[in-house]
């Protein structure tokens, strides 16, 4: 029994659960919202402002003036819901995602023709899901939130004119909490499990930008694997009369988790003094999450006991893949205040048929993307963007393994159609 309660909770939800954000996987692509206006086309070669600390550290040392960049995205998200739902009734109404706010914050200072430092403040990866306490999914994971906020210092040398560096060190935090209901078919009620972890741990971005042209530029960026061991409680609410009680249970808990590298390549290329293309790639290495396993301590006595030694060491497979995202977009210089942007992209998901889950119930999706910059002086740019995704249409099947399983979990089946709307608005300041 508390095998499946933890695999319910700490397993899926802490590490991997998805809402239906602009990225696959649960990576977000909110870190800029000029990138946001082409589809983030051009992502590691474009440079537009100081939001490049993220996109291609390299890149600093294209901007000419110190400057700062603040804003933030809103992603508004609507699943609709179809099928069997759970063999415990329940509805499937599709509202799970609230309104998810993404903020970051960019600066960049020049010390000289060559060197030029910077740091960052963004959210790479999150989450946000609540199906409610009446959904036929709360068996298979109620609600999950995940998030993590990373702080980056940034160098940038420029060997010449043409070809520059940029690294910066990555102090990423994560933390997360999440719920499941247990059907309890000895009294006809339900139980709870809930979760709470964190972790903080470094990594790296590096880049490279050449100005290929004298009206090209190609930039690649490698954003490094993060390795976190999460640590937190894990509250289990669940009895049966004679057998067990674990009514409000505390475990110590940990699961270790890997976020997945990512290398991004670009292209921009400026057509004239008024037209811009933009293209890119991005692979992202979620084959590392083959599995979760999570590690339990448990008291003595309820190691020793036949249902609650179950609690021990749990291992859920996963097998997410390795994808890619390709993107293109454009932008066009009105007069010197106004510049208008528009971009398309698609992005493939990492996860299968076999071990999709209602935390993760995403597909392949396509986005398009329109934005605009107004610079009223020299000083500043306010930019704007919006962007709207759709997935197909992708199916979730989950069955028990095991008799235990069925009465605490049942099945579910449901298909899935996501979208999603994203808004962002950010402001760049120069000195």
């Amino acid at each position: 029994m508390k095998k499946v309660m933890l695999k319910t909770s700490l397993g899926i939800a802490v590490a991997l659960a998805s809402s239906q954000l602009f990225a696959s996987g649960f990576a977000l692509n909110e870190q800029s919202v000029s990138g946001m206006g082409t589809g983030f086309a051009g992502r590691s070669s474009s440079a537009e402002d100081a939001s490049t600390v993220f996109g291609n550290p390299a890149g600093m040392s294209r901007l000419k003036r110190d400057q700062m960049t603040v804003g933030g995205a809103a992603v508004i998200a609507k699943s609709d819901i179809s099928g069997r739902g759970s063999n415990f009734g329940g509805e499937t109404d599709g509202d799970m995602v609230p309104v998810v706010g993404v903020p970051m914050g960019y600066y960049v200072k020049k010390l000289d023709d060559q060197w030029s430092v910077g740091f960052g403040v963004y959210v790479p990866f999150g989450l946000v899901t609540d199906y409610g306490s009446d959904d036929a999914a709360r068996f298979w994971g109620k609600k999950s939130h995940v998030e993590v906020v990373t702080f980056q210092p940034t160098v940038s040398y420029a060997f010449n004119d043409k070809v520059s560096i940029g690294f910066g060190p990555t102090f990423n935090r994560i933390k997360g909490e999440l719920g499941s209901n247990l059907n309890n078919p000895f009294t006809g009620s339900q139980g709870e499990v809930k979760i709470k972890g964190d972790d903080t741990a470094v990594g790296y971005n590096i880049g490279i930008l050449v100005q290929a042209t004298d009206r090209t530029r190609v930039g690649l960026t490698y954003h490094s694997m993060v390795d976190y061991k999460l640590e937190g409680k894990t509250k289990v609410s669940y009895s049966v009369p004679g057998l067990i009680n674990l009514d409000g249970n505390k475990f110590d808990a940990s699961l270790k988790i890997k976020t997945p590298e990512s290398v991004d390549f670009s292209v921009t290329h400026e057509l004239d003094d008024q037209w811009t293309l933009y293209a890119g790639s991005t692979w992202t290495r979620w084959s590392r999450l083959k599995d979760i396993t999570v590690n339990n301590e448990l008291p003595a006595a309820l190691a020793a006991n036949p249902l609650g030694g179950a609690f021990g060491t749990i291992t859920e497979e996963q097998n997410w893949h390795d994808t890619w995202a390709h993107a293109i977009g454009a932008s066009y210089k009105v007069n010197k205040e106004w510049t208008l942007r528009t971009g398309f992209s698609v992005d493939q998901s990492p996860t299968n048929n076999t071990n999709r889950s209602p935390r993760i119930p995403t597909g392949d999706r396509k986005i398009f993307s329109i934005g605009a910059g107004w610079s009223p002086t020299d000083d500043m740019t306010i930019d704007v963007a919006y962007s709207y995704l759709w997935e197909e249409d992708t199916k979730v099947n989950n069955q028990p393994h095991s008799l235990t399983e069925a009465g605490l979990k049942g099945s579910y089946q449901a298909k899935y159609e996501n979208s999603a709307h994203g808004v962002g608005a950010s402001l760049t300041y120069r000195f």
